[in-house]
């Protein structure tokens, strides 16, 4: 009688914890799926990113703003590194994903250059431009001059002072 309620105990007490994790575990499973159709990791979450930190610019909370841009340009540098990573793996054996990951490379650097400029604009718009030269810097690297997110990132370098040498792009040569 005593196995029979020490093993009746046992069985209970194993069985208690694991409930509650199996019914969060399959919580999670659908929240996954429905997540994967709305919120997956990709570069539409990283749009969503960015224009729920212009909401909440737009609104004046700029502290959310940050925030969201700050998720956005982590998430465009993880994508960025994910996408090479996955071309990587397939050079060499089926042309058309490294073609992929590639131009999915090239999106993720301008959803990142897109994500340092609105970081940018706020704190210029806190008068923080120590925090912003950098982000600016890294688009001019980024995008390069040429480009019209480049140009716009120098064109904000010349603004707040930290360069005083205008660009301006020959016409046929700008491109974005």
């Amino acid at each position: 009688m005593r196995r029979l309620l020490l093993l009746s105990s046992l069985a209970i007490g194993l069985v208690i914890p694991f409930t509650p994790v199996v019914c969060f575990a399959q919580a999670n499973a659908s929240q996954a799926n429905a997540s994967q159709t709305n919120d997956g990791f990709n570069l539409s979450s990283v749009d969503a990113l960015l224009a729920k930190g212009d909401r909440e610019a737009a609104s004046g909370n700029l502290t959310e703003a940050v925030k969201s841009y700050d998720k956005a340009r982590n998430a465009s540098r993880s994508l960025l590194s994910f996408y090479r990573d996955l071309g990587g793996a397939f050079r060499g054996l089926d042309a058309r994903i490294p073609r992929d990951m590639d131009q999915k490379g090239r999106e993720s650097i301008e959803k990142l250059a897109q994500a340092n400029l609105r970081l940018a604009a706020v704190y210029r718009r806190q008068n923080q431009s120590e925090v912003a030269v950098p982000l600016l810097v890294e688009v001019v690297k980024l995008m390069t001059p040429s480009t019209v997110d480049g140009r716009k990132a120098y064109q904000q370098l010349v603004e707040v002072g930290f360069v005083s040498t205008p660009y301006a792009a020959p016409a046929a040569a700008a491109t974005n």
